[in-house]
């Protein structure tokens, strides 16, 4: 097993893969190498003398400048490097692109949902959310209603734990309950809340309602409950036009009630339920059907990443984007602040001018209104990125944009704007988990994979999301939560290849229904919407 690595030929910064001591001594690239201070496993080490000024290069890419003299074999640190990254102004050329051997992919299929449309699901759901947040206590009593009548759920061992406190005098621990027979075969009904439509600004109502349609017209969703107030920004024939202006085709069923013309709340549940469940029975006898790999729309995201996540579970998540890529699939590459630094590279590989041009002016808006807040992109990497040896901005971003493989870009996108094409995409969200994960989900990504070097449990309401892990011992400690380990490309046991064919296999496992990712099971259904307005 190497114990050093780096990652390209022009870097001059490598990667410790174990824990070193002060004063250790390695043979790297056909040079001693003593390691001045104590240096952790993830963490880099400068391979030359560096100077006040000088570049880091890590990646092939610049992802910082020493600000303090650095010695050969000397710790990199947020004391001694500070975030820079390459200016780009433009496409300089257009990058080449080799395909990835799809012979045993191109003729897969997945077993999914078939929507009139065209679109396929890898997820049966009907979905009840409010168009403002006036309506989430409503919202929360029929979730209660629905969850506890159709028996979805088990009591947990907390809760049998709690039941053992509750009847100290029992004298012995209650036994689990059987599992619950569900009332439906295929469909499964979710509830999601939020804090918007109202009371901001309109742009920030219209952007809830793209995203909201995109929930509706996602593959996995077989049709929808949607409660409406009747007074907020979000009206619903704003819904309905931006559900139209998403799909002119839309034919699933969407039941939609407004409180103010309906007079008490009892009355209004009583008629939501009844309509939604006879709507919920006829989903209920959609049927999964064979499907090509081209209907997969995979969101691609990160998070609580660490210093292996650039080496390990992202390259191989990007190359099964690649081999999606070429099979007519559609990844969906995301966080736009975690793409700081590697700009030139991605605006090279937009096969259409126009979508170069709009990468960059959608990261330099973004930029600037991070700016005029009082921030900027260096301030991404957090607590926890920095202690497992994610330092800058750029260092973080050049990782994270592994997931996307080197296949061509085929379309940029703004927040709520729905995945079309097939290829790799760009959408611009946030770096925050959720909201990211949240708005690719909204866009059409009917699966989703999560590569993390630290651990977390998100998980979505509609779409099935695989966490994996960039080493072994996040795999092993956290083991409730995680489904695909990389962490033997870091012990030299797999390639990159064959760790992305296996995450490929495990997408298609999920996406057929044969197995349910780890957040699936801990009915982990994470929603946040992008505020990027203020409030009035």
């Amino acid at each position: 097993m190497k114990t050093l690595i780096k990652i390209h030929p022009t870097d001059n910064i490598a990667i410790a893969l174990v824990d070193f001591a002060a004063g250790s001594e390695v043979v790297f690239e056909e040079r001693p190498i003593t390691f001045l201070e104590k240096t952790k496993a993830k963490h880099k080490i400068a391979l030359d003398d560096l100077n006040v000024g000088d570049a880091v290069y890590m990646y092939g890419v610049l992802v910082g400048k020493a600000v303090k003299p650095i010695k050969k074999g000397g710790l990199l640190t947020t004391e001694n490097v500070k975030h820079q990254s390459h200016v780009t102004t433009g496409k300089t050329e257009t990058t080449s692109w080799t395909f990835p051997d799809i012979s045993a992919w191109k003729d897969r299929t997945f077993m999914g949902y078939h929507r009139p449309d065209g679109q396929v699901g890898t997820a049966n759901v009907w979905l009840f959310f409010p168009l403002v947040f006036c309506e989430n206590r409503n919202i929360e009593v029929l979730k209660e209603v629905f969850e506890k009548e159709l028996a979805y759920h088990r009591p947990t061992k907390h809760q049998l734990m709690l039941r053992n406190l509750l009847k100290p005098t029992s004298g012995s621990e209650l036994a689990e309950e059987e599992e619950p027979e569900g009332f439906f075969n295929t469909i499964e009904v979710k509830f999601i809340t939020h804090q918007g439509g109202c009371g901001g600004i309109r742009q920030d109502s219209q952007l809830l309602a793209k995203l909201l349609a995109g929930y509706v017209n996602n593959p996995n969703v077989a049709g929808a409950t949607v409660l409406s107030l009747g007074c907020q920004n979000l009206q619903i024939d704003i819904f309905k036009k931006a559900l139209e202006a998403i799909n002119p085709d839309f034919q699933k069923p969407v039941l939609i009630y407004e409180q103010q013309k309906m007079g008490t709340v009892e009355e209004m549940l009583s008629t939501i339920i009844k309509d939604s469940f006879e709507a919920i029975k006829k989903a209920d006898q959609i049927q999964r059907q064979p499907a090509p790999l081209s209907k997969i729309k995979l969101g691609l995201e990160c998070g609580g990443s660490d210093g292996f996540s650039g080496i390990s579970a992202n390259p191989a998540l990007g190359y099964a984007s690649d081999i999606l890529s070429a099979v007519g699939g559609s990844p969906i590459l995301s966080e736009f602040p975690e793409l700081c630094g590697v700009e030139q590279e991605l605006v090279n590989r937009c096969v259409d001018d126009a979508d170069a041009a709009r990468f960059l002016e959608l990261m330099r808006d973004y930029e600037k209104s991070v700016v005029d807040a009082g921030s900027g992109f260096d301030m991404n990497p957090s607590p926890g990125n920095i202690k497992d040896g994610l330092i800058t901005d750029a260092m973080k971003s050049a990782g994270a944009a592994k997931k996307g493989g080197t296949s061509p870009v085929t379309a940029v996108l703004d927040y709520g704007e729905y995945v079309t094409k097939p290829g790799l995409n760009l959408l611009c969200t946030p770096g925050n988990d959720v909201e990211s994960t949240t708005a690719m989900a909204g866009s059409g990504a009917n699966m989703i994979v999560f590569t993390t070097g630290l651990g977390t449990p998100t998980g979505n309401p509609i779409t099935p999301v695989i966490k994996v892990s960039s080493n072994s011992e996040l795999a092993a400690k956290m083991s409730d939560i995680i489904d695909v380990d990389a962490g033997p490309v870091i012990k030299g046991e797999k390639t990159i290849e064959e760790m992305g064919e296996e995450m490929l296999e495990y997408i298609i496992k999920v996406a057929s229904g044969e197995i349910k990712s780890k957040a699936m099971l801990l009915n982990q259904n994470d929603f946040i919407p992008w505020k990027r307005g203020v409030s009035l």
